[in-house]
């Protein structure tokens, strides 16, 4: 397993639908999932899409396990969101590519999900609460959709543009 860089705001690559669905799970793939769980677990975090470290596979994990509780990591391959409810919540978001930000979006309250496990088992999931948001939330980076698109203009070209300066004040370094 090796911790991998994570992508942040303004790349372009994370704007790009170039997330491709996995042909099959194989040991390749548990490799990168192990890397992206890893990369994900330094961070940390408790999401993290294939496409926020450069790679750009329909792939995402997550572990949404309190610190003082066992890891519990979930792999999501090509996970698609059906029946999202009509009944939204407003849930505090970040993001590991939206570095030290945080602000409250409004998603559907419960999803389901069907996608492939670690094994590439077909699976389906009932998700409410912190988890829906979440798998929500990666899901949109798949499609090259950050959580501050959601957020108004205002407040995502501000966040945009001290991330920008971050990163060309520490380019000058």
């Amino acid at each position: 397993m090796a911790i991998r860089e994570i992508i942040t705001a303004p790349d372009g690559r994370l704007r790009k639908v170039l997330s491709k669905p996995v042909e099959r799970v194989d040991d390749a793939l548990r490799s990168l999932m192990d890397d992206m769980l890893e990369t994900m677990y330094d961070a940390p975090g408790i999401g993290l899409a294939a496409v926020q470290i450069g790679e750009p596979l329909r792939v995402i994990v997550m572990d949404l396990a309190g610190a003082d509780e066992e890891p519990a990591p979930i792999y999501f391959v090509n996970p698609e969101i059906l029946e999202p409810s009509d009944e939204v919540t407003l849930h505090e978001e970040g993001c590991l590519s939206v570095p030290e930000f945080y602000d409250e979006v409004e998603r559907p309250t419960t999803c389901r999900i069907k996608y492939l496990d670690y094994e590439g088992n077909e699976q389906v999931l009932e998700a409410e609460g912190l988890m829906a948001t979440c798998v929500q939330h990666e899901v949109d980076h798949l499609e090259g959709v950050l959580f501050i698109d959601h957020l108004s203009r205002l407040k995502r070209d501000r966040v945009l543009k001290k991330l920008k300066k971050e990163q060309r004040l520490a380019a000058a370094e």
